[in-house]
């Protein structure tokens, strides 16, 4: 009952912020505001943002500038899915979406100067012709002449025990020469992070049976070079190419004490490894048919995924040493072919897109263990070397129209067929056929609120590790591997509001829900197995608020608060305790706060953050777990947005000490049986100090 009332009033709140008329509301005007006032119209449906609404906060491209579009939030494609597929993400780039996949949109947006951007348009997914898109959707203008190009160069130090970060920056440059745009970036997203903390091992009555401290560092770098290419024929063709290559490098290692009554003294060490490169290159080119319009899309793209992950605990006695080696290579293709071909019929406009695509993976894993020489040797691990192949072919077609003058119609209906083929002794090769597709209306009542509804059948897609075996040495669990996995379908349901509060900022609530068939969780693999594999049903349902509240009105001139806040329940039923419960390791709840105030007649901007997350627990068959912070880190920020050109920002983050913390329950045999003990760690990592630099070139 508690947890009712509680979405009732969520619920009731956002949609009293939403439709209620603010008391000083005032509807946009269309004129640029002076740059140290924020944009005065909220993002609605054909809402503009010229670049002088975006002066005050001196941006550097067109990330920048889109990050501080009133109630607006940044949300990526979904580039782990296979093929293609209808647009995902809200943003857009000169009403196109971006074809590559291992290149996300913020690269993007960040290869391209603020001063290339003419300007930003805030519209309703379902009124464009680009099937996929829902709520509000970003189209990024550009006009660019000439070369220009930003860097931006971001130390950081913590304050306990982590190297410093040194090597994390970025470079870039985009412009135009003659017809042809272009944009290039090299960057660098390097890590140091590290923890450092007590974990107790209790028994139910809280009888404590082992001590341990513990001490993580990890070090990574990603170097990565992309580009893109887009060149406007005179006959109103399009051709774009874009291509993207990079590194991932990452080391990690936990070194822990561990003493207990009744057991030797241990020292534990773990390591993991991981070299790992991939590339992809892409484009399409779209050009007239008469009065309609054709576009050929295509992508290809390789990974090379190396893991090695080693567990050695000596011990104080003569114990001999225990001594476990985890070692996985990955080669991931996928190879894609689209066409779409739209066309115009009175007031409606249709588009039938036909895709293609080739995927594949071959997984190599191995297990070993110490012998009696302190040598590791291979140890029988079946089902843990293989091949899993893909054939997948779509087809769509999308109808949209307006219905009224302020009421717009999109509906998209779709046939999905794909072929699953695994090599080795459990290998099987199966088809599927699933129609998809969706509904969605955009409705404007008032010049000041936007609301959209969509109804869609999706199509999950699987994880084709989850076919093979495979191991996690430090954690002590193992996945045997599925061949039987069929893809989840769901259906999806959402209605989304955006208000404009006209000086006060914007507000935007989002209410969805999923009905989930076939649902990937953790399932019983013979008498003592488990690995992912399907369930029945499961349900997710929630709420989204994102606003942007400006202090003008009140008198602090320059200052806005940004808020992001989202509550989820899901359920499914568990297969070991035949209850319902809420899905592995989803969002329960987030709230993320942004202050920042740009002092007007001034090159000085402050701020502060604070950001709180909690997720469901994660279930195996014989435990379950739990990752937190608590509360959530606060950070502090100072910038200068002249310093001889540049902009100069100092950040603290984490200044109140949130740590890092997990606990986890063991059952025997499983966790409908007896509870066993309860591991409980709480790692502290302090400030963390970053420095970013970043200026024009």
């Amino acid at each position: 009952m508690g947890r009712f009332c509680l979405w009732k009033v969520a619920a009731c709140a956002s949609v009293a912020a939403i439709v209620a008329p603010p008391a000083l509301a005032q509807a946009p005007t269309g004129d640029a505001p002076p740059p140290e006032a924020p944009p005065a119209a909220a993002p609605s449906a054909g809402t503009s943002y010229a670049p002088a609404d975006f002066a005050r906060f001196a941006p550097r491209n067109a990330f920048d500038m889109l990050s501080n579009v009133p109630g607006f939030v940044i949300q990526e494609s979904d580039t782990e899915r296979r093929g293609l597929g209808q647009a995902t993400g809200n943003v857009l780039i000169n009403g196109e979406r971006f074809s590559g996949k291992d290149t996300d949109i913020s690269t993007e947006l960040r290869r391209i100067s603020a001063a290339n951007v003419q300007r930003i348009d805030i519209v309703d997914g379902a009124t464009l012709n680009v099937p996929g898109l829902t709520g509000q959707v970003a189209n990024v203008v550009t006009a660019a002449t000439g070369l220009t190009g930003n860097f931006v160069y971001s130390p950081q130090i913590r304050a306990k025990r982590t190297p410093a970060r040194l090597t994390n920056g970025e470079v870039s440059v985009s412009g135009a020469i003659g017809r042809t745009e272009l944009s290039a970036s090299f960057r660098n997203d390097a890590f140091r992070n590290g923890n450092a903390g007590p974990e107790r091992v209790f028994t139910p009555d809280g009888t404590i049976i082992d001590r341990r401290e513990e001490e993580l560092t990890v070090f990574g770098d990603q170097p990565r070079l992309s580009a893109t290419l887009r060149h406007s024929f005179e006959n109103g063709s399009i051709l774009n190419l874009n291509g993207a290559g990079g590194i991932f490098h990452q080391d990690v290692q936990e070194l822990g004490t561990r003493v207990g009554p009744g057991q030797p003294d241990r020292f534990r060490d773990v390591t993991e490894r991981t070299r790992r490169y991939n590339y992809e290159f892409g484009g399409d080119y779209e050009f007239g048919i008469g009065s309609d319009r054709l576009k050929l899309i295509g992508l290809h793209r390789f990974d090379h995924y190396p893991f090695l992950q080693t567990l050695i605990q000596s011990y104080a006695d003569d114990t001999p040493t225990l001594g476990q080696r985890y070692s996985q290579i990955l080669d991931e293709t996928e190879t894609i072919a689209r066409a779409e071909y739209r066309w115009r019929e009175g007031a409606a406009d249709w588009l039938f897109s036909l895709e293609g695509a080739l995927n594949k993976l071959d997984a190599e894993n191995g297990l070993e263990t110490y012998d009696a020489n302190n040598v590791f040797v291979p140890v029988p691990f079946p089902n843990a070397t293989g091949t899993v192949e893909e054939k997948r072919a779509e087809s769509t077609l999308t109808y949209g129209r307006p219905l009224a003058d302020n009421l717009t119609l999109q509906a998209s209906l779709g046939l999905e067929y794909s072929r699953l083929t695994q090599s080795g002794p459990s290998g099987l090769d199966r088809s599927f056929y699933r129609p998809k597709g969706f509904v969605a209306l955009a409705w404007k009542p008032s010049p000041d609120l936007d609301v959209s509804a969509r109804l869609a059948r999706e199509v999950g897609q699987l994880n084709f590790l989850d076919f093979v075996a495979s191991a996690n040495v430090s954690g002590g669990t193992v996945n045997n591997g599925n061949a039987n996995l069929v893809p989840p379908q769901s259906w999806d349901a959402q209605i989304e509001a955006t208000r404009n509060l006209g000086p006060w900022g914007t507000v935007k609530g989002r209410l969805y829900g999923q009905l989930i068939s076939d649902i990937v969780d953790v399932v019983p693999i013979g008498e003592t197995g488990q690995a992912p594999g399907n369930l029945d049903s499961a349900t997710i349902y929630g709420i989204e608020l994102t606003s942007t509240f400006n202090f003008d009105p009140m008198g602090l001139k320059g200052a806005k608060l940004d808020l992001v806040a989202q509550f989820q329940e899901s359920s499914l039923k568990d297969p070991v305790a035949l209850v319902y419960r809420a899905i592995n390791e989803r969002v329960k709840r987030r709230l993320l706060l942004n202050f920042r105030h740009d002092i007007p007649a001034s090159d000085w901007a402050y701020g502060a953050s604070f950001d709180h997350y909690r997720q469901t627990r994660g279930y195996r068959l014989d435990q379950d777990f739990l990752a937190y912070n608590r509360p959530g880190p606060v950070g502090v920020y100072v910038e200068h947005k002249d310093v001889m050109g540049l902009t100069v920002r100092g950040s603290v983050d984490n200044i109140f000490g949130t740590n890092e913390s997990f606990e986890r329950t063991f059952y025997a045999p499983r966790r409908d049986g007896e509870k066993l003990f309860t591991e409980a760690r709480d790692r502290y990592y302090g400030p963390v100090f970053t420095l970013s630099v970043s200026g024009r070139i």
